[in-house]
């Protein structure tokens, strides 16, 4: 979403709302929020494009077509902050590599600006990880990569378990959510229906929030894993953080149906 001196407070009113009101409707046609009308906007274009997305059939008659699917790299960490990359796959080819988190900040943006569209376009050229470094973005290249062959390494792992009826291990990514200190979102791990591991691939960073941060994620992951649901104590002090902790989780539950 936009930022910068112009587009915070906007950007800090705008998607809340407009994150609750796709739930409430269900579809894009939603109202913009006044005072936000370039955010809103987008917001919308970008949410029908998902839901277009979602509501286009499979391409190919047979049953053996390639079906898309999109993997989410670890969150490498920099001097300057994280690198994770999603990718797409239409069978074993890779239709589409974003950078889900990228350095911000004064130092940051214009070399994120400059580096991560070609390292996008390098993957779809490449087909895999071994993409050249940008020069003048040595830390932002070396996570983009190192958060790519993750993800790779995701979709070429084996099945574990040596029956066909063993409980296959997933990774769902929760939706991001907003706090006014910043995003939270998490990932969990499902063997089956059981969570067995739980982590935040979004927490909210600065002066206020490090310290809380610190303290809260480490015992929400821990109680996550151990209650198995999104049905989980805040943590004193961490307030924000654990409500749009929670929030991720059950919308990755959600996805993952359980």
């Amino acid at each position: 979403a936009p930022k910068g001196p112009t587009s915070d407070e906007k950007t800090a009113l705008a998607v809340p709302r407009l994150n609750q009101a796709v739930l409430a409707t269900q579809n894009a046609e939603i109202d913009s929020v006044s005072g936000a009308t370039y955010t809103s906007s987008g917001y919308k274009k970008s949410l029908q494009s998902a839901l277009d997305q979602i509501k286009k059939p499979p391409t190919g008659g047979s049953s053996g077509a390639a079906q898309a699917r999109t993997v989410t790299g670890s969150a490498e960490q920099t001097p300057y902050g994280a690198v994770q990359v999603r990718v797409t796959l239409s069978g074993k080819k890779i239709t589409k590599a974003e950078a889900v988190q990228a350095p911000k900040g004064p130092t940051s943006d214009e070399k994120t600006a400059l580096a991560v569209p070609r390292l996008n376009q390098a993957v779809l050229a490449t087909q895999n990880a071994e993409i050249d470094s940008v020069s003048g973005a040595t830390y932002t290249s070396s996570g983009y990569k190192k958060s790519l062959q993750s993800a790779l390494d995701q979709i070429k792992k084996p099945p574990t378990g040596g029956s066909s009826g063993a409980a296959q291990a997933r990774t769902v990514t929760g939706s991001a959510e907003q706090t006014p200190y910043g995003a939270v979102q998490v990932r969990v791990t499902l063997s089956g229906k059981k969570i067995t591991k739980a982590e935040a691939v979004q927490a909210p960073k600065g002066p206020t929030s490090d310290e809380k941060t610190a303290l809260a994620v480490p015992r929400l992951n821990q109680a996550a894993v151990t209650a198995g649901s999104a049905e989980i104590d805040s943590v004193s002090g961490a307030t924000y953080t654990s409500t749009g902790y929670k929030k991720s989780l059950q919308s990755a539950l959600d996805q993952a149906g359980g």
